[in-house]
């Protein structure tokens, strides 16, 4: 599913935040340390190869709703934004957390003239955030950025499975008042 909005496409899909070859950086739903370690932040570290773990170690830690970016060395991407979004009951407010960390990768994304970039659906794994609540986050952060983008024009979210990639579609056509 997408819509274009102001100038910038913004998608809902359902995949693998690995296999995007054609935006320019994926976001990665970092831990502190940034290391490899399940989930989404498991398969990028292994998909990109040991050159990632190094880059990551110059940053490393990063607080709750920082972003940093890095090559994304065999990734079919240029780079990675790395991000430490919240734990759900653990890092309150946890919506204004979850908001911060998109907002700094989008800023990270801009600085570096990034023209696209796909979002996994951060901190609804280990960190166990509701997916809902971060659909709904997630969305309206993006909306409320939009107006403030220069370079970005395509923001993608990809969801491994088919019940979160429902979720967020439900969410976009609630929060942007979009129809397919």
């Amino acid at each position: 599913m997408k819509k274009k909005i102001g100038g910038v496409i913004v998608e809902i899909t359902e995949g693998n935040i690995t296999k995007q070859p054609d935006v320019e950086a994926v976001v990665n739903a970092a831990n502190a340390q940034l290391r490899t370690g399940g989930g989404v932040a498991g398969a990028i570290h292994r998909a990109s190869g040991p050159e990632l773990a190094e880059a990551c170690r110059d940053f490393a830690p990063i607080k709750t709703g920082e972003a940093v970016i890095t090559d994304a060395f065999d990734l079919n991407n240029d780079y990675v934004i790395h991000c430490l979004g919240p734990v759900y009951g653990v890092d309150r407010p946890e919506d204004q957390y979850l908001a911060k960390t998109y907002k700094n990768a989008l800023k990270i994304a801009e600085e570096n003239n990034i023209k696209s970039i796909a979002f996994p659906s951060i901190s609804t794994g280990a960190f166990g955030y509701p997916i809902k609540q971060a659909a709904v986050t997630a969305l309206r952060t993006v909306k409320s950025s939009l107006k403030d983008l220069q370079s970005i024009e395509k923001i993608r979210f990809v969801l491994f499975s088919r019940s979160d990639y429902k979720i967020y579609k439900d969410t976009m056509n609630s929060i942007l008042n979009l129809e397919e």
